[in-house]
């Protein structure tokens, strides 16, 4: 599928027409320069033409932020990919210094360009639009990436200079979806870049650097998945800007789209509240889990330590114990490809279809020998029981009487399912039926 790649200085409403061309909210737009921070893509049709679009970070040069050469180095991988670049400049600043570097790179570059001109909601500021031809990067299109208008001619001309390609269905379609989930700074988009072997998200020693979702396809050592890099989440209390309310929307949403978690926490810090209150929304979405336990290599260690610390995080997490724990140091590369066959085992067990027969083999004798206690003198039988065709693991247990049956057996239920069926990592939910 063709590439085309959304460049242009802080602010010019990069992230507004990015949004307007997949058809949804996907990437952050706010007034404050410099949201964008890594390379965002989405999706775009128009005329019968499928195309993929990505959105990148504001170009600068000379800064003194951290962000910025960063950034610069994601705009111009983003360059290198794309087979049209859509060069955004804005018309009431008029050309700066910034627009005439990047139509520089963009001429060395030798890809197709279309230069567009946003914020042109006035039929004045239609006149301000021609002193972009300045440039030497030939027609320009004014438009207004908020209200809409001109971006119909836009895509017209983005679809004529696309390179003719071959009609491909999508095979990333039915891929399982992992998610890296966590506060800011346990190593989420460092984890994601060891998978991938490239500087493919922007890492930093500053919390919440990260604030998109980041879809990537993921094809090496035999596994196959779209892997999402998610922002930190924090606690309500700590979210102060409006900017970071969304990237904990955009990650939660990240978390309900999923199909496994990859749930990462500090070692020096151990499972804190906020860590504890990430793993009960992966519970309570039911998404098959991975704990990884990042920056290992920092914690001062002595015989049993791993032990110890595995037994106390397994307490902390209970009753859903039958969990992956994997200790690594991203930075120092341990253990990655352990990461890597934790999710696929418990991706195989998040999709497992356990026939009805092999069920009621395994589960009536156990259920005959130690049955529901009985409530008000009345007894409880479990006639038989079965798979749901649900996106995870649950069950139904038909009976004659559903609605004594309390939670503790429906515990010694799941304890029984787990020791008669591999089912690490996936919360199950259990439904007693009227037979």
């Amino acid at each position: 599928m063709s590439l085309v790649a959304i460049v242009g200085r802080p602010n010019v409403g990069k992230s507004t027409l990015f949004n307007r061309l997949v058809g949804m909210r996907q990437a952050i737009v706010d007034d404050t320069a410099g949201v964008t921070r890594d390379r965002h893509y989405g999706r775009c049709e128009w005329c019968g033409r499928e195309f993929s679009v990505v959105d990148t970070g504001g170009y600068t040069t000379n800064s003194e932020d951290v962000f910025e050469s960063a950034i610069r180095e994601q705009v111009q991988i983003a360059i290198n990919e794309a087979d049209v670049v859509l060069f955004m400049v804005e018309a009431a600043t008029g050309v700066t210094d910034y627009d005439a570097e990047i139509a520089d790179v963009l001429r060395r570059a030798k890809k197709p360009v279309v230069l567009c001109v946003n914020k042109v909601d006035s039929g004045e500021k239609m006149f301000d639009a021609y002193q972009f031809y300045s440039l030497g990067l030939g027609e320009i299109y004014s438009i207004s990436a908020a209200n809409g208008s001109g971006t119909g001619d836009l895509l017209d001309e983005i679809v004529r200079v696309l390179p003719d390609e071959p009609e491909v269905e999508d095979p990333h379609k039915d891929l399982p979806r992992i998610a890296i989930v966590g506060k800011p700074n346990v190593g989420k988009s460092s984890i994601t870049n060891a998978l991938l072997g490239e500087e493919r998200n922007i890492v930093t020693p500053v919390a919440g650097t990260t604030r998109d979702s980041i879809e990537t396809y993921y094809n090496k050592f035999g596994h196959e998945f779209m892997l999402v890099d998610t922002a930190g989440i924090r606690r309500k209390a700590k979210v102060h800007e409006d900017l970071e309310f969304y990237s904990v929307m955009r990650s939660i949403r990240a978390i309900e789209h999923s199909d496994v978690c990859v749930m990462m926490i500090d070692a020096t810090t151990g499972m804190e509240a906020q860590d504890m209150n990430i793993f009960n929304l992966i519970l309570k979405n039911r998404k098959g889990c991975v704990l990884v336990v990042n920056k290992w290599d920092l914690f001062i260690k002595d015989s049993n330590t791993l032990r110890d610390y595995e037994k106390s995080l397994r307490e902390r997490i209970a009753p859903f114990t039958d969990v992956p724990i994997i200790f690594t140091s991203v930075l120092k590369m341990q253990r990655i490809s352990d990461v890597l066959d934790a999710v696929a085992r418990v991706y195989d067990n998040y999709s497992r279809k356990i026939p009805t027969a092999r069920l009621n083999e395994e589960l009536l004798p156990i259920i005959e020998e130690t049955p529901p206690p009985s409530t008000k003198g009345k007894y409880i039988k479990i006639k038989y029981v079965t798979q749901l065709p649900t996106r995870f693991p649950s069950f139904a247990f038909f009976c004659n009487l559903p609605q004594y049956i309390k939670e503790p057996y429906k515990r010694f239920l799941e304890n029984q399912l787990r020791s008669k069926f591999d089912l690490t990592g996936c919360p199950i939910q259990i439904f007693c039926r009227q037979k």
